[in-house]
């Protein structure tokens, strides 16, 4: 006998993933409100984008994945096209040009929709073939995937950049890569590296990755962001110093406190426990999309779904290892947790799309 669907099942979202977000999300207003200095008009346009994203969730999620498959083509070239009116006409701040501005009207970062569009585009393509791919087919995914990469790194905005680079690379992975290509593309790294160190990196960014290799060389300059950053990770201790008592962060010593640097307010305030309290949420999320991925009925929505989920986990891993000084400075927010407008949305956004994969499959397997 037929079960009788539930109301999330009829608004197509997965509990697990809406409870996940939920505790996130109330999580972040309560850190971002110590980060930003009792910032409460911040406070405020943090959880304006997050009501305006949750409400991206719900709407993304009633679409069937193959509906969204067909519109892929075009989000692609209107992503491109977006990045290209950037090149030509783009808003300037803090020395690069990313966003677009329409004044009195909206501002916002096309990169960030490519974040998105891009493991969409990878999985569209790849599904519409034999797996695993020929090199004919790496070939065009590889161009898909650097034509973004290239006009996003001219921003400059290497970060984003390397990110929108894996999004793309794990649907080539997951899509049966043969190891003679993984080996091929580990034993170019090296070279590569040499090459953007030379003719790509700006001088900002080789000071960046200097400042990883031996901050302490210029702790008055391109190391005090580490320097301080450790130190406040490391004064919280197990429980922490406590919530709005944190002395780096509110005594101006931590810089972008609110943004890339949270998680260090986050461990002086709540110490060891408050961060791994963190890290449970996210690997909870990851567990989840996880499932999702191995659930999912068709090779679109099982390459997307892989390719979303394993990109969320880069955001996680990057932006802790910076702030820890295990990685250079590439200027990744904590995922849910830093302040962002754009980049939240874009994030719940990719939720979204596993709702759907995930709720509409088990909505035509009840029918």
């Amino acid at each position: 006998m037929r079960r009788r669907a539930t109301l999330l099942q009829r608004m197509h979202l997965d509990g697990w993933l809406l409870l996940l977000l939920l505790v996130l999300g109330a999580g972040s207003l309560f850190i971002l409100y110590s980060a930003s200095g009792k910032n409460v008009d911040l406070l405020i346009r943090q959880a304006t984008s997050f009501g305006i994203g949750m409400l991206g969730v719900v709407l993304i999620a009633q679409f069937d994945p193959r509906f969204m498959a067909r519109w892929v083509p075009l989000a692609y070239v209107a992503g491109v096209g977006l990045l290209l009116v950037v090149e030509l006409m783009g808003h300037t701040a803090m020395g690069a040009t990313r966003w677009i501005n329409i004044p009195g009207v909206i501002r916002f970062q096309p990169s960030e929709l490519m974040k998105i569009i891009m493991p969409m585009t990878i999985a569209w393509y790849l599904a519409r073939h034999n797996l695993p791919p020929r090199f004919k087919h790496l070939v065009v995914s590889l161009a898909m995937i650097g034509v973004p990469v290239v006009l996003i790194a001219k921003q400059p905005d290497l970060g984003t950049s390397l990110l929108i680079l894996a999004s793309g690379a794990f649907v080539v992975f997951m899509a049966g890569l043969q190891w003679r290509w993984i080996l091929g593309a580990a034993a170019a790294v090296v070279p590569i590296a040499v090459g953007m160190w030379y003719f790509v990196m700006h001088d900002y960014q080789k000071r960046r990755v200097l400042t990883f290799l031996n901050p302490e060389s210029d702790p008055l300059g391109a190391g005090w962001n580490i320097i301080q950053s450790k130190a406040a990770i490391g004064s919280g201790g197990v429980l922490g110093k406590g919530w709005l008592l944190g002395t780096q962060s509110h005594l101006d010593f931590l810089p972008e406190s609110h943004t890339d640097f949270i998680i260090a307010v986050l461990a002086e305030e709540f110490g060891l426990v408050g961060v791994c309290l963190l890290l449970l949420l996210y690997l909870l999320l990851l567990a989840r999309g996880l499932v999702i991925t191995a659930q999912a009925q068709t090779l679109f929505g099982k390459l997307l779904a892989g390719a979303l989920t394993m990109t969320f986990f880069v955001y996680v891993f990057v932006n802790i290892g910076m702030v820890s000084g295990l990685l250079p400075v590439v200027g990744v927010p904590l995922p849910f947790i830093s302040y962002g407008g754009t980049h939240l949305v874009t994030l719940l956004s990719g939720f979204g799309i596993l709702m759907a994969i995930h709720t509409h499959r088990k909505w035509i397997a009840q029918v």
